[in-house]
């Protein structure tokens, strides 16, 4: 029996959703991009052209659930299933779009430049247990006209696993897109076997932004799957009761399913989120809060009511150093997200409220997936009788070590992390150093690094992406891109 948690009943969830549809028809939402609101207008809803509004009606949205798939996948470079959304399994990406890194060098967090998003998408590219690749920083130096699909172009560099991004201007998204088509093979190969998932983020509350707006109409017309990520902060953008919140990202993301299936039936839409609640005494939105932990799990179970694959950022922490507050939030948050049966979890390598990432955190997050995939497989019955007969043969003096049962079972039974992972006795411990966790990620990242095999592109289709990318900085006004490490 797999482990698994709920946070709320069935009344509990009914209740949320039915508050979700009313919201969505009073006040309903407001659109800021024309096309859009033509589309829902066309789709059923009742527009005011004035204001900007679109009140959507129960059977519109209704509609959209029946015609939304509940599995697809992503692949990789190679063009294998890698990610299959839908299923009873969950996966792990670090989360996208941090600002800052922490310093391996200084401990000292900083703006991410060029090197640093190289050496990330090698480091997970070399941790069989981080599922995907994430535009995972913003790099500093090039221009802020670039820097959604230049994060993409250094990704593709260097990646053979799918990958989540998603754009911050809507002119990116077809250089983007132009970019995935070289290692896809061309468009219609593209949208058969996807190697990449969009996040598009709507406004709380109940807002579509011109951007995020075109941004879905575009991913759904390329069949490119999309994950809605809805981000209220309970107590600031949204009710600061959680159960509020949860009906106002129920709406938010109901919402964009709408949109998504008005463009093109069938559209692959992830129900996704990073909603938290607001500290007051410090004015931040803190995601190793346990109110935040609540609103990720309850809003998975919602989306998983409504038949749809599901998203969350968990295994975050809010803590600017690789301590024990980093341990403690991204443990709890990893843990009850899988739990939850969250199908992908965003935020391996996260620390300051999305805001930074660390490749120490990275290979230690790494670690603890491994543990939790195997905490998750449950307790297994693997013979019959479970232990009866074994225990009566070995008996009162309690040799297990040395019987053929052991020697068949233990590695079924137990995980074995790496050596990152202290487990030494206190005196040998000493004699090896008496290295910390911090110290020991540190060495981790190194030797990952160096056994990157090297990039999957060949040169050609790596000159390709650089033409591409080239041709929008300069643009942007940048004569030169950065060099590739």
């Amino acid at each position: 029996m797999k482990p698994s948690l709920q946070t709320l009943s069935d009344r509990e969830v009914k209740q949320i959703i039915g508050e979700g549809y009313a919201l969505l028809e009073n006040p309903g939402l407001m659109i800021k991009h024309p096309e859009t609101l033509h589309l829902l207008a066309e789709g059923g809803a009742k527009i005011d052209r004035e204001r900007k509004t679109a009140s959507l009606p129960g059977e519109m949205i209704e509609r959209a659930l029946k015609s939304c798939p509940g599995q697809f996948s992503l692949y990789n470079l190679s063009g294998d299933e890698t990610v299959r959304y839908g299923r009873d399994q969950t996966y792990y990406n670090p989360g996208s779009s941090a600002l800052h890194i922490l310093d391996s060098r200084t401990k000292v967090i900083r703006p991410a430049h060029s090197a640093d998003l190289a050496c990330f998408v090698k480091l997970v590219e070399t941790l069989p247990d981080i599922d995907a690749q994430s535009t995972a920083l913003v790099c500093s130096d090039v221009p802020e006209a670039i820097q959604d699909l230049y994060r993409l172009y250094i990704a593709l560099n260097y990646q053979t696993k799918p990958i989540v991004t998603g754009v911050f201007q809507h002119s990116s998204w077809r250089v983007m897109v132009e970019m995935l088509d070289i290692p896809a093979g061309g468009s219609r190969q593209l949208a058969k076997k996807p190697l990449a998932i969009f996040d598009i983020c709507p406004t709380s509350p109940l807002t579509w932004s011109y951007t995020s707006s075109q941004n879905l109409l575009d991913n759904a017309r390329s069949s490119i799957p999309v994950q809605i990520i809805s981000m209220p902060m309970a107590g600031a953008t949204s009710p600061v009761t959680l159960a509020g919140t949860l009906v106002q990202l129920t709406a938010e993301t109901l919402s964009g399913l709408v949109i998504s299936q008005l463009a093109r039936p069938g559209s692959a839409v992830v129900w996704g989120g990073s909603p938290a609640v607001f500290d007051m005494k410090n004015s931040t939105a803190p995601l190793g809060a346990a109110g935040s932990w609540l609103l990720a799990v309850a809003y998975t179970q919602i989306g998983r009511t409504l038949g749809l694959p599901t998203q969350a950022y968990l295994g975050v922490s809010d803590s600017k150093l690789v301590d024990a507050q980093t341990g403690m939030e991204s443990t709890a948050g990893a843990l009850l997200g899988a739990l939850a049966g969250v199908q992908m979890i965003s935020g391996a390598g996260m620390l300051a409220y999305e805001n930074c990432q660390s490749p120490e955190k990275l290979v230690l997050d790494a670690e603890l997936i491994g543990q939790i995939r195997h905490f998750t497989r449950g307790v297994a019955f693997r013979e019959e009788p479970l232990g009866l007969g074994l225990i009566r043969e070995i008996g009162h003096q309690g040799e297990f070590i040395a019987s053929e049962h052991t020697l068949r079972w233990f590695k079924e039974e137990n995980h074995y992390p790496s050596p990152l992972i202290d487990r030494l006795q206190p005196g040998k411990w000493v004699k090896a150093g008496s290295q910390d966790a911090w110290q020991r990620a540190r060495e981790r990242v190194g030797e990952l690094l160096s056994s990157y095999p090297g990039p999957a592109l060949d040169d050609s289709a790596r000159q390709e992406l650089r033409r591409i990318t080239a041709r929008a900085a300069r643009q942007a006004g940048m004569d030169k891109l950065p060099d590739l490490p």
